[in-house]
């Protein structure tokens, strides 16, 4: 069946990396940017594997330089979350492509950012510091990230480049958004292997692992994540279509979700990994059999793990109701 219309809350989502091709590539013309090469034939982006997938990634945001470019985007985003039944999302805003990590700069893209709305879907940000950027940027990000805490930007994390760096490299700017009061998570487990997803909670102190599927490889770990309530974000199709793993089959999700441990699903960076939640959910039904009771249970898991206030999550409760 179609599950285009089942109201549905995604957690992991990297706003740029949501960002429609037409979109980039409209963009781009405007300002007489040549980004050919980032593109397939069809229209969609392209690029070799994981790394050059960032420097695609890299580029595209090229063309987002200023504060207005970024509510056309979050629009944009919008818009398409609510076409697959999105009711909340949580997006991942770096302050390194927003304002260079300057402070000033940051609210004014996040102001921005604020002025996009679609009736029926509400939009927080969990504002991300890039992994192989280094420590030092970093620190600006969670800066940034502290100093705009509120109604929008609930969560701090981290992205990008798994494999470098240690987390105990960023414990600073993890220490600077937990003091704020800011939630947090953390990318770990998709390229990284189950040692890198204890590594992560365990230093960095997070609520929730971005992907975290990897845990799966040791039943020890599983059982501490199943115990603590640790909610994974999982993305099944952005980890076939990397490689993670080689079909849906044999995703651990369902395996992680027997064995009590919270998961989530997500899309990451849509376009990029040709999925969306319609998608994602279609594809779980005919994988592993899921129904609406299944969906209903993901949604739970995910509103109860969502970073937002009491109210937002009462009034999203309401529209997972719907029908």
């Amino acid at each position: 069946m179609s599950w285009k219309q089942t109201p549905k809350v995604e957690l992991h989502l990297h706003l740029e990396g949501a960002a429609p091709p037409s979109f980039i590539r409209g963009l781009a013309s405007e300002k007489g940017m040549d980004l050919s090469a980032i593109f397939k034939e069809d229209g969609g982006y392209a690029y070799r594997d994981f790394d050059h997938f960032l420097s695609v990634y890299e580029a595209a945001c090229s063309v987002l330089t200023g504060p207005e470019e970024f509510q056309r985007l979050t629009q944009a985003v919008l818009e398409e979350l609510a076409d697959h039944g999105v009711v909340y999302a949580e997006t991942f805003v770096s302050p390194d492509f927003c304002g260079g990590g300057d402070l000033e700069a940051w609210k004014d893209y996040l102001a921005a950012m604020q002025e996009a709305h679609v009736d029926g879907i509400t939009l927080k940000g969990v504002i991300t510091c890039i992994r192989h950027f280094g420590p030092e940027k970093a620190k600006a990000a969670a800066v940034c990230a502290a100093e705009t805490y509120g109604d929008f930007v609930r969560g701090f994390g981290i992205a990008g480049a798994e494999l470098m760096g240690k987390p105990s490299d960023f414990m600073w700017s993890f220490d600077c958004a937990r003091e704020a009061g800011l939630h947090l998570t953390a990318h770990a487990g998709e390229w990284g292997d189950a040692a890198s997803v204890r590594d992560c909670w365990e230093t960095l102190g997070i609520e929730r692992i971005g992907h975290g599927v990897r845990a799966a490889e040791d039943p020890k770990l599983v059982e501490d994540l199943a115990e603590a309530g640790v909610t994974l974000e999982c993305c099944p199709g952005s980890n076939v279509f990397l490689g993670v793993y080689p079909t849906l089959s044999k995703h651990p999700i369902q395996k992680l979700r027997e064995a009590g441990v919270m998961v989530t699903v997500s899309t990451d960076d849509p376009p990029f990994f040709d999925t969306t939640m319609t998608k994602e959910y279609e594809d779980l039904e005919r994988t592993f059999g899921w129904g609406e009771e299944d969906f209903a249970e993901i949604n739970a898991t995910a509103l109860s793990a969502a970073f937002c206030d009491d109210e937002t999550r009462a009034e999203v409760a309401k529209r997972l109701e719907k029908k």
